[in-house]
Order: C-alpha cells, then structure tokens, then sequence
C-alpha cells in the first residue's frame, strides 16, 4: 500500500456510500407461513421493484408478493454509481452491432423508459435527487477520439442527440489535463441509487405489495396451475412468478451459465470545498465516463463528493459470492490514483467510503429475458452494470411475457435473443481472465485488439470490463 493511498484512506468506511444513510428504511418482516399470491416477485433490486410496482399499475387488484433475501436495495441496486442511462443496450454501439434492424425502436423505447422513470420518480415524491445532468464520455488517449467521432456520426445518422466537445470546450465544463473531447450525451440522468430502491420499495407499499425481507428463496416447482416459492419455514404458492436475482443465482438451474457475477468497485471522497470545486469546474454536474475497454465512471455527490469506480472488474474462480470480497484494497488503491492522475489539484483529497458490489454479465453485454414452467415463469437478468434504467424496461418485458402479450417490446429481437452460456469451471475462469488480460492489453496498444478479443468480436461474445 503505497502511503499515499494509507493517508486518504485512514479513515474511510468500508460500506457502500449510498446505503450509509440514515433515511434507510427498517425492514419488513420476514415470511413465517405459508401465502398465496397472484403474482409472486423474487428479489427486491430494481428489477424485482419495478415489476411489482407496474403489476399493480396494471391491475391494482392483483396480489402481489416480493420476497427479497436481505433488504430491498442492499445488492447492486443500492452500490452502483446511479447513472440512468436511457440505453436498453449496454451502449449505442452494442445494441447496432447486434440488432441493428432495430436499433431506432430501442432508442426511442429507451427515451420513453427513462422519461416513465422520471415521472414515477415525481409522482411518488421519490427523494433520489434524479437529475438530467447528461453524461461525457471522455476520450483520454488519441486513438479514442477517432473512435467517439466515428461513433457520434453513426448514433446522429439514427436520430440520437450526441455531439462532439473539443478539449476547450470540454474543459470549460470539467477540467482534467488528460481529456482530450468528449462525445456529450444530454439524455442521461443522475440518481441517487439506494434511495431510488428505496422510494420504489415505499411505493410498492403503498400500493399493496406484501414485501417480506429477510427471506431467502431457496427452490421452485409447479403444480395444479402454480407454482410454488419454497423458503425456510414457509411457502408461497402463486398463479405466476417474476425471477429478478440478477447476479445471484437464479431458481431456475438452466439460466445459472448464462450469467457470471463479477465485482465493481469504487470510492468517494470527502466533500470538496470551493476552492477545490472552482479548480475543476464542474457546475454542470454531468456524469463522466472514459473510453477506455478498462473504463473509469465517476460524479458528484449531492454534497459534493466524488464517487469514483469501475476499471478493476474482478471475476472469483466458480463464480464466488462473498461479502468478504466487497474490499479490495489493491483496486481502491488503483481507483485513488487514476482519480489523482484525472484531477492533480485532488492529490490531497481524502476517502470517506470505499466498497464493492457483485454485477451480472452476459455474454451479449445486456438484459436477455425468458419464459419457463408454461408460461407461469419469467426472468430477466445480465444487465452488466448499466441496470439502473433498463430494469424498468425489464420489468414491463417480463409482465408481458406473464400476460402471454404480443407488444412492442416482446416482439424485438434483443427480448426474443438469449446469450450464448459461459462455459463451466475452469474453462469459464480462464475464458474471463483472458479476455481481462485481452482487453488491459488493448487500452496500452492503442485500442489494438489481439486474436482472442477479435475471435469474441467474429463470435459476437463480450465480457464487460
């Protein structure tokens, strides 16, 4: 640990900086006895909320059970860095080079998602402090910018509202010596992540949900026209049941290679003060990104901190969950001084919260959702860290499977396509740790991609840094 790195960090907490609130709710009470539901919700993340929540926008006289393990939010929901993008995807380009038929409908159905969440967002009172800031994606190497350029006139020629900001301009917004311009997205939007799950968890309440944390589920099965949810010392039985465990593993065994878990980390420091806000600028408040395979993502706080993370994606051999692995000081320690590399006047700046959360990622780099049990079964899962907005998206996929519904959204190509599984241990171990390896060796050769990054590429495989 270099000392740099053991100054700011003396006095840091190792919890998630979004959950450390005093504003969080006291759980619900576990589920002791058998149910029965209409509708019955495993998970109680983004995407478990927002199905519950629209199920009862859809029919107000549905019962509607959520069954989350812990509380409501404490996963990835509530550790992200709270970027909502309107990018059903995982990016623009993602979403072309795999549907690009398409590509205009996702885009607009992508805008019409993130608009319902602001309003969702107003209706309820949710206090998440969503904010259309927009996002930069910064290029911080020469052969990135060739590479934003190409990308904005693609994006422009389907009707997105993306633009070029030189290095002045970019620069009179945030000042950091390594940028070099900037492709401005002015759609994206800023939340705060716990407090969004938490708002949604309240208006799941009000609206009837029966939401019982503390209750793992641990089996699934059908019969007689149901299915039934089995957990420790109880049993939900339900005409129907939305799967959204994202990252943890799934009820249904057949999906569990589609996803592998992997962890994101990041910092936030103390709060700047004027003199330290005034030397980078900043007022706009956007997002930032780079544009690198090893991306950073980082923004400001409602106080003015600096949340900090991405980069060091981590992959544990088998596919390991552990709370233990929610720090890592090698990755905060890097994280610290590629955030001094990006803002030199912050080499004195001290840590306030570091921490790490588990994401799930698919081999097409976004969503894919799915039917089992006849009908009576739906999932959704891989967002690969861009979850915040496409879960809601997710949601309303998911009930209109449920509904047995021909719509818009079901009859796209990305609802109708699954991933190609990750292959079992260790192949799926090495398979990751090469394609880390690939793409840490493409950002030093000016995004030059080797023979197992162009072999994925042909394959239409991808592993999110």
């Amino acid at each position: 640990m270099t000392a740099s790195y053991a100054r700011a960090s003396a006095d840091a907490a190792r919890v998630p900086y979004w959950l450390d609130d005093p504003s969080r709710p006291d759980p619900t009470d576990p589920l002791e006895s058998d149910t029965e539901a209409d509708l019955a919700v495993v998970g109680g993340g983004y995407t478990g909320l927002w199905t519950a929540l629209l199920a009862k926008e859809r029919d107000p006289g549905r019962d509607v059970v959520l069954l989350e393990a812990d509380a409501c939010g404490s996963a990835a929901s509530g550790r992200n860095g709270g970027f909502a993008s309107p990018s059903l995807t995982h990016g623009f380009e993602n979403g072309h080079s795999r549907w690009p038929g398409d590509i205009e409908t996702l885009l607009r159905l992508g805008s019409e998602n993130l608009d319902a969440i602001e309003k969702t967002v107003q209706r309820h009172g949710i206090d998440c402090r969503f904010e259309r800031t927009g996002e930069l994606d910064v290029a911080t190497e020469p052969y990135q910018v060739d590479e934003l350029r190409d990308s904005i006139r693609l994006q422009r020629q389907h009707g997105a509202d993306v633009e070029w900001l030189p290095p002045d301009r970019l620069r009179e917004l945030v000042d950091s010596p390594t940028y070099l311009g900037a492709m401005h997205d002015p759609e994206v939007a800023l939340v705060e992540p716990a407090r969004l799950a938490w708002g949604l968890r309240r208006a799941c309440l009000d609206s009837g949900v029966r939401i019982h944390e503390g209750t793992p589920a641990s089996g699934l099965s059908g019969s007689g026209g149901a299915v039934r949810v089995e957990m420790p010392g109880a049993t939900v039985r339900a005409g129907a049941i939305a799967l959204a465990t994202n990252a943890y593993p799934s009820l249904l065994r057949r999906i569990r290679l589609l996803t592998v878990p992997v962890y994101d980390y990041a910092i936030v420091t103390e709060p700047l003060d004027p003199a330290q806000r005034a030397a980078i600028g900043w007022a706009g408040r956007q997002g930032v990104g780079d544009s690198g395979n090893q991306f950073h993502y980082y923004r400001l706080t409602r106080d003015d901190r600096i949340l900090f993370g991405g980069y060091d994606a981590i992959y544990h051999y088998g596919s390991r969950i552990a709370p233990g692995l929610d720090q890592r000081t090698a990755t905060f320690e890097l994280l610290h001084r590629h955030l001094v590399e990006t803002f030199p006047t912050l080499a004195d700046i001290r840590l306030s919260h570091t921490w790490g959360g588990v994401v799930d990622t698919s081999t097409q780099f976004c969503a894919f959702y799915g039917r089992a049990m006849r009908g009576r079964a739906t999932y959704a899962a891989g967002f690969t860290g861009l979850g915040v907005a496409a879960t809601r998206f997710a949601a309303d996929v998911m009930l209109d499977l449920l509904a047995g519904e021909q719509t818009e959204r079901t009859r796209l190509r990305m609802a109708r396509s699954r991933p190609t599984p990750f292959p079992p241990e260790p192949l799926r171990w090495l398979a990751v740790e090469t394609t880390r390896w690939s793409l840490a060796r493409a950002d030093a050769r000016d995004g030059r991609r080797n023979v197992w990054l162009k072999l994925l590429d042909r394959l239409g495989l991808g592993f999110d840094s």
